[in-house]
């Protein structure tokens, strides 16, 4: 077989010498690929609204065990400031889910920007004690060395919401990671280990939404009141002049 090999090798060599046209290809397979692109978040110099996402995990039996809708920007601040959104359609999601602790992970391709809340379930609630960061954009200049960003907020019960209900929040949850990097989330609705159906329970409004609803309706009450005591005053006084004794 390996003679005949040859003697194909060798008629091969003969008629690209002596037929023009004929030309050999080499079937080289330890040729290097070409160089893998590596996908990395441009930062932008200004901000812009976040795209919404909604990312859910399920437990090992199949059923939905964390659902979380948000819009994530992330803030770099040194010398300048930029920001980042994160594009909920090119993330990966993944994570655990236990009867008291539970992890979300979303990580964009090549870990290049990613964002992890760990979850906690004491008695009849759930919060958030550990949210992570990271962060691994293109230099802003040609000469800028390459730069990853990391940092957490840890032992804090975020988000705090009774079981079976969803923490929501339309104002900005703005979260300081480390001195270089910040993280916005907004809006945002979260809710963990318990989720009938996939489907999100009864809402539980923050502050800063329970505030920006409430302060406006106590100004006009104090307004109102307000005239409504000058009103009552310059009835009180009209009333007493009119009644005073005539002059004789």
């Amino acid at each position: 077989m390996m003679f005949r090999s040859h003697q194909a090798g060798w008629r091969l060599l003969l008629l690209a010498a002596f037929i023009p046209g004929v030309n050999l290809q080499r079937n080289d397979s330890s040729e290097l690929p070409s160089e893998a692109k590596i996908f990395r978040p441009v930062l932008q110099p200004s901000e812009s609204v976040p795209p919404i996402g909604t990312y859910m995990l399920n437990s090992l039996k199949g059923s939905p065990c964390i659902k979380v809708t948000m819009g994530v920007e992330y803030i770099i601040t040194e010398q300048k400031t930029w920001y980042f959104n994160l594009d909920s359609s090119r993330v990966r999601v993944s994570g655990y889910c236990g009867n008291q602790a539970a992890v979300l992970s979303i990580t964009m391709p090549d870990n290049a920007a990613s964002l992890q809340f760990t979850f906690t379930k004491e008695k009849k609630v759930f919060f958030v004690t550990k949210l992570t960061a990271h962060l691994s954009p293109m230099p802003v200049c040609k000469k800028c060395a390459n730069k990853t960003y990391s940092g957490l907020v840890a032992h804090d019960k975020m988000f705090k919401t009774a079981n079976g209900k969803s923490f929501k929040c339309k104002s900005e949850n703005q979260l300081l990671m480390s001195s270089l990097l910040q993280v916005k989330l907004v809006p945002l609705q979260i809710q963990a280990f318990t989720l009938d159906k996939g489907q999100y329970g009864k809402e539980v409004e923050c502050w800063a939404d329970y505030n920006k609803r409430i302060i406006p309706i106590v100004i006009g009450a104090v307004v109102v009141g307000l005239l409504l005591i000058a009103a009552l005053t310059y009835l009180f006084l009209r009333d007493s002049r009119s009644h005073g004794y005539e002059s004789l």
